[in-house]
C-alpha cells in the first residue's frame, strides 16, 4: 500500500464527491488531511469519517475564490503544521451550454472557481514548498481539459486551462522539489451526479446514455479517482511530473 505517513495534506471540495473520497482515502495512508470546503455540513462529515476510522482530520471552511481566505488557509496549516506536503485542487463548478447559451457571467463563474480558485491557493502555498524543496500538487482537470465535451463550452475551457496550469507548473519548479500533475477523469457517479440523475423521467436511462461515452459502459466510482490521487501523492510517483493522468473508462481510446 502506498503510504503518506507523517504528510500533511489539504484537499479542496472535500465534503463530498471526488474530493472527499480523495481526504478519506489519504487518511488511510497515514496522512494528516485538512478537508476545505463551502459547505461545513459536507466538510465537517467526511472528517467524522475519517475520525471514525482512526484517521487525523481538520476541517477548513474555504472559499478557493477568494485570494484572503486562501492566505487565512495557508496561515492555519503553517501554524499547526508550519509545512504542507500536498495539496489537491479539486474544487470546481460546471455549466450546460455552447457558446450561445453562455454567457460572460456564466464564464466569470466557472473561471472563478476551476482556474482562478486553483491559481489563488497554489500562489498562497508554493513559496513554503519550494523554501522546504517538497511539494506535490495534484489538479483536478477533466476529460473535458484533453477532448471537447459537447454543450460544456465553458467547462472545458476551463478543464484545458487547468491542465495547461499544471504542465506551466510543472516546468517552472521542477528543480525546486515541485511535482504537479492533473488528473482527467471521464464521468464520475459522484452525489452531484446522481442527484442530476434522478430529475429525469428515467434515471437508469439516462445513466446508461451518460455512461456510453464511456467503453467500459459505466461510470467511475470517487474511489478509483482517489486511487490514481494517492499514487501521484506519494513518493512512488517521485519521477511523475506535468501529466496529465487519463481515467476515462476508455472514452479518448478510439479518438
Amino acid at each position: 500500500m502506498f503510504s503518506l505517513q507523517n504528510k500533511v495534506a489539504l484537499i479542496t471540495g472535500a465534503g463530498s464527491g471526488i474530493g472527499a473520497a480523495i481526504a478519506e482515502v489519504f487518511a488511510r495512508a497515514g496522512a494528516r488531511v485538512f478537508v476545505a470546503d463551502r459547505d461545513e455540513h459536507g466538510g465537517r462529515q467526511t472528517v467524522e469519517t475519517i475520525h471514525q476510522a482512526g484517521g487525523l482530520a481538520d476541517f477548513l471552511n474555504l472559499d478557493v475564490t477568494s485570494e484572503a481566505q486562501c492566505e487565512d488557509a495557508r496561515s492555519a496549516v503553517h501554524t499547526e503544521h508550519r509545512r504542507l506536503d500536498i495539496l489537491v485542487n479539486n474544487a470546481g463548478v460546471g455549466h450546460v451550454g455552447t457558446l450561445l447559451q453562455t454567457t460572460g457571467a456564466d464564464l466569470d463563474r466557472i473561471y472563478s472557481v476551476n482556474v482562478r480558485g486553483m491559481f489563488n491557493l497554489t500562489k498562497s502555498f508554493l513559496p513554503a514548498m519550494i523554501e522546504h524543496r517538497y511539494g506535490v500538487i495534484i489538479n483536478m482537470a477533466s476529460i473535458g481539459g484533453v477532448v471537447a465535451v459537447r454543450d460544456r463550452l465553458a467547462y472545458t475551457t476551463s478543464k484545458f486551462a487547468v491542465v495547461g496550469f499544471t504542465k506551466a507548473l510543472a516546468l517552472d519548479h521542477a528543480l525546486q522539489g515541485i511535482r504537479a500533475n492533473c488528473i482527467c477523469p471521464g464521468r464520475v457517479e459522484t452525489p452531484f451526479v446522481k442527484a442530476r440523475l434522478a430529475e429525469y423521467p428515467d434515471p437508469a436511462k439516462a445513466y446508461q446514455e451518460m455512461a456510453s461515452t464511456q467503453a467500459l459502459h459505466r461510470m467511475a466510482q470517487p474511489e478509483e479517482i482517489a486511487a490514481a490521487a494517492l499514487y501521484l501523492a506519494c513518493d512512488e510517483s517521485a519521477f511523475v511530473t506535468g501529466t496529465d493522468f487519463i481515467i476515462d473508462g476508455g472514452w479518448t481510446a478510439g479518438k
